[in-house]
């Protein structure tokens, strides 16, 4: 695998919540999936059993940076809905809710950093999910799989030494305990929950610094300066989200995806389904707390290093989706 303070708090609760329950009606309709036929309806209750969520609202701020790292615009306002799944003794992990869209997949050839992996850009519709509002942290982790491997410990950080097999593990056993679908991302949503409706390197922009993001600040890109090298993770929420209300998409630590490796998109999917075969490697996204901020673009891909399924450190982790239409 290749190697190389704004604040916002993990714990904040959401500013006056609008709670919005899901009716199967309403269910459909904004999943995309037409009427009420006999498809649509067992979606529904796979999606949903038991007692449908309640969505809250919560309120966030975005920054905007240019090339030298500096804000060039704030944005106080912006809102997003999610809902708590409880996993018991206190512990909830939250899904915001991603609207479907179109988007640019890969980078373009002028892109700083970019790689032939990250080729050809090709438009994806994808339909509406949620998503982990952070990454999986330990004590959530905990909560599920009774143990903790992590190397840098604490309760709100990130999990990380978890091979993919863990993390798919890990969203079984949630499936099981929640009665909803839970999975890992396919690597056409979780780049466009990272680029949050953005086409720069960066959902921040041209560049990051690490007053926005954990990387390796000893690296730079285009015209920001250097940064601080923490050498560890921090805990989730603690650098600003993005458009859609999601923290740590770039950098902390490397996140898992469905699809198995391939060196180019041709031939990927155009609809935001996983692409699998019979490959044995996996896709990591993110970058992380050890990386260059190159490695930590919306558009940049890695592999598990040619050590399988198995393969686990301590700057890999993972974050959840659960799936609108969708089966695992």
């Amino acid at each position: 695998m290749i190697k190389s303070p704004i604040q916002q708090p993990s714990s904040a609760q959401p500013t006056q919540p609008a709670q919005e329950r899901i009716t199967r009606q309403k269910f459909l309709k904004w999943a995309g999936l037409g009427g009420v036929g006999l498809v649509t309806a067992v979606v529904g209750r796979e999606m949903f059993k038991g007692q449908s969520p309640t969505l809250d609202s919560f309120k966030f701020e975005t920054v905007t940076v240019d090339k030298k790292g500096q804000v060039i615009k704030r944005d106080p306002n912006k809102q997003a809905k999610f809902f708590k799944e409880d996993l018991g003794n206190g512990i909830t992990l939250d899904m915001v809710e991603i609207l479907g869209g179109s988007f640019n997949m890969g980078s373009p050839p002028n892109e700083n950093g970019q790689t032939k992996y990250e080729e050809p850009q090709h438009t994806v519709n994808m339909p509406a999910f949620f998503m982990g509002k952070f990454e999986v942290t330990q004590e959530q982790y905990q909560q599920i799989m009774g143990s903790n491997p992590s190397t840098f410990k604490g309760a709100k950080r990130p999990v990380e030494q978890v091979s993919w097999n863990n993390a798919v593990d890990f969203c079984n056993k949630l499936s099981q305990k929640t009665g909803r679908k839970y999975r890992l991302p396919s690597e056409a949503e979780w780049e466009y929950a990272c680029r949050a409706g953005t086409t720069t390197p960066f959902h921040f922009g041209e560049t990051i610094t690490t007053e926005l993001a954990n990387y390796d600040g000893n690296y730079t890109y285009a015209s920001a300066p250097k940064g601080k090298s923490r050498q560890e993770t921090t805990e989730v929420g603690s650098f600003p989200p993005n458009a859609f209300g999601l923290y740590d998409m770039h950098g902390n630590v490397w996140e898992w995806c469905q699809d198995t490796w391939h060196d180019s998109y041709k031939g990927a999917p155009s609809n935001g389904s996983a692409w699998i075969d019979n490959n044995q490697y996996q896709v990591l996204r993110g970058g992380s707390w050890v990386n260059n901020p190159k490695n930590c673009r919306s558009a940049s891909r890695d592999v598990d290093g040619g050590a399988g399924r198995d393969f686990h450190e301590g700057d890999v982790g993972f974050r959840v989706v659960c799936a609108v239409g969708r089966t695992l």
